[in-house]
């Protein structure tokens, strides 16, 4: 009698590479149930989420944009990810480099920009990198869960944030929550005129690339594959997991530092307790999306952030909810996720 049995084999390389784009048709699938219980067409609904936010230049330069700090929050979580160190506090970190960005933005009031930008991108950096240190010790020392600490630390600069945004840096004259606005000469410039596309895409650029060459072309990078793939392994093979991993852990914070001061400096201009409407944790779904390569994760971003775009305009044309995005974001992550996971097995005929 004939049946079919499941066994463990990895996929081909050609079929894993096929894994976003079938997660994005598959999403696209599921969700059009709701496009259609909000009354509209899904073909036209995707239209207007994927095309007709590049129609026009002042729109496609909105994806970029939203881009941005979805590149570095991407490239953080991935940076981690591939040491096998499970950073969930990418949107903390952020957090942490915009309240940096916004008090050297108001203390280097009067210095140059050439001074006072790097500075900025230092101090925001280096803040990251703060905030990740505890839970990376944590895991090192203590082998105390990194999902865990993470993700708490995550909500405790929440409150920071609002404990200095309600009380020192409360506006004097309007008695909104936001900090003062920060010094002209530490704002980002413009990388086009009468765009909001500003030095922090360059970064988030430059830090993508960084990304491809230390994991594909360093030592460290080696070190953190092996690590990532198994540990034991790993330790046998020479490699101190150790301070592989404690070095993963705060650089990804300090590139999630960066995504904080692109925010301040770039856009806002002070700090506000709504500066991320969660970009730390969608860069969980960029890093898994782009298969924790740089390149991968650099695509994934620019779609993201044509998502995010997309939903806006979606909202004006056809009265779709605006939240319809984040629910093709939340199920483009699960549905990768599971198709990450079945790309180990396949169907045989017994």
């Amino acid at each position: 009698m004939l049946g079919f049995k499941i066994e463990r084999a990895a996929a081909p390389i050609w079929m894993r590479s096929l894994i976003p784009v079938i997660a994005i048709l598959v999403t696209f699938i599921l969700t059009a149930t709701l496009v259609i219980m909000a009354g509209a067409n899904p073909l036209e609904a995707y239209r207007y989420f994927l095309i007709a936010p590049l129609s026009s230049q002042v729109s496609a330069l909105e994806v970029l944009v939203k881009s941005t700090p979805l590149l570095l929050t991407g490239a953080s979580v991935a940076f981690a990810f591939a040491a096998g160190y499970w950073n969930i506090g990418s949107e903390g970190q952020l957090y942490a480099g915009a309240i940096a960005a916004a008090w050297l933005g108001i203390i280097l009031e009067g210095v140059p920009s050439v001074v006072a930008i790097p500075l900025m991108l230092v101090g925001g950096f280096a803040a990251g990198v703060l905030w990740a240190l505890p839970p990376a010790l944590l895991k090192v020392k203590l082998a105390v869960d990194e999902v865990v600490t993470t993700l708490l630390l995550n909500s405790v600069i929440l409150f920071i944030v609002s404990a200095l945004l309600n009380g020192p840096w409360r506006d004097p004259v309007s008695g909104w929550p936001q900090s003062p606005e920060i010094a002209a000469s530490t704002v980002f410039p413009r990388l086009i005129p009468r765009s909001r596309l500003h030095l922090g895409f360059i970064v988030a650029l430059l830090t993508i690339a960084a990304l491809w060459f230390i994991l594909s072309r360093t030592a460290l990078g080696l070190k953190m594959r092996a690590a990532g793939l198994g540990q034991e392994a790993a330790r046998f093979a020479g490699v101190n997991v150790e301070n592989t991993i404690l070095t993963a852990a705060l650089v990804s914070g300090g590139i999630a530092g960066l995504a904080g001061v692109g925010e301040v400096a770039g856009i806002h201009f002070h700090l506000i307790e709504a500066i991320s409407p969660g970009y730390g944790y969608t860069g969980i779904i960029i890093a898994t999306l782009g298969g924790l390569h740089a390149v991968g994760v650099g695509l994934a971003a620019i779609f993201i952030g044509l998502i995010d775009t997309g939903a806006q305009t979606v909202s004006r044309a056809l009265g779709v909810p605006v939240y319809l995005g984040d629910v093709v974001q939340a199920t483009l992550l699960l549905v990768t996720l599971g198709l990450f996971i079945l790309q180990n097995y396949r169907i045989k005929r017994a």
